[in-house]
């Protein structure tokens, strides 16, 4: 009995090189389709998207934008018939999904996650990362955005404060997707080494 599990879901264009594998390793069976790529890296998009709220936002910029999006959670995904968005449902271990996207990010890619600790390691891997209300996760404030989280982490502890998170508001969609399109723009320009990369 396999006691972790990935499987990813893909749709991929008509003609595209498909090789369908199967594999267990280190008690995790991942079921895949890979495709070949040009040798140079094109951007992706990973999404933590346990309770995203803003994944079809995601999808408008990106199908504008012409990327691949890696929507990766534990539950809820379904297949979609989109060629450029795969899901990836993964098991209920503890950061399974943290894990997998901190593993496949590399740089120039764009990640969307609330998880502070998450956007410390894609950010440390050289990815571009915002969270769902459109706030940046960047060398000049992860370190101030983690600090910050372990704080309001220890006085919940104490019982100093209630925790509770302002509800997600029109404003917040609104920053994101300007944020969240400009990054885009970065990712791509990085990838073919020109225009605006900051």
């Amino acid at each position: 009995m396999f006691r972790n599990y990935v499987i990813i879901y893909d749709r991929l264009p008509d003609g595209a090189g498909v090789e369908l594998f199967c594999s267990a390793v280190r008690h995790e069976t991942t079921i895949a389709l890979s495709t070949t790529r040009n040798e140079r890296h094109m951007p992706q998009i990973y999404v933590d998207a346990d309770a995203c709220p803003v994944k079809p936002e995601i999808l408008k910029v990106a199908e504008r934008h012409g990327i691949e999006v890696t929507f990766v959670a534990n539950s809820g995904l379904r297949p979609s018939r989109d060629p450029m968005v795969r899901n990836v449902i993964v098991s209920n271990a503890f950061d399974a999904a943290d894990n997998w996207i901190a593993e496949h990010a590399t740089n120039s890619d764009v990640v969307v996650t609330a998880d502070v600790p998450l956007a410390v390691r894609c950010v440390a891997g050289g990815s571009l990362v915002c969270g769902p209300t459109g706030r940046v996760f960047d060398d000049t404030n992860i370190g101030m955005a983690s600090a910050m989280r372990d704080l309001g982490a220890h006085l919940r502890e104490t019982g100093e404060s209630k925790g509770y998170n302002a509800a997600f508001s029109p404003r917040d969609r609104s920053r994101f997707l300007e944020t969240f399109d400009r990054l885009c723009r970065r990712s791509k320009a990085a990838a073919t080494g020109t225009g605006d990369q900051k």
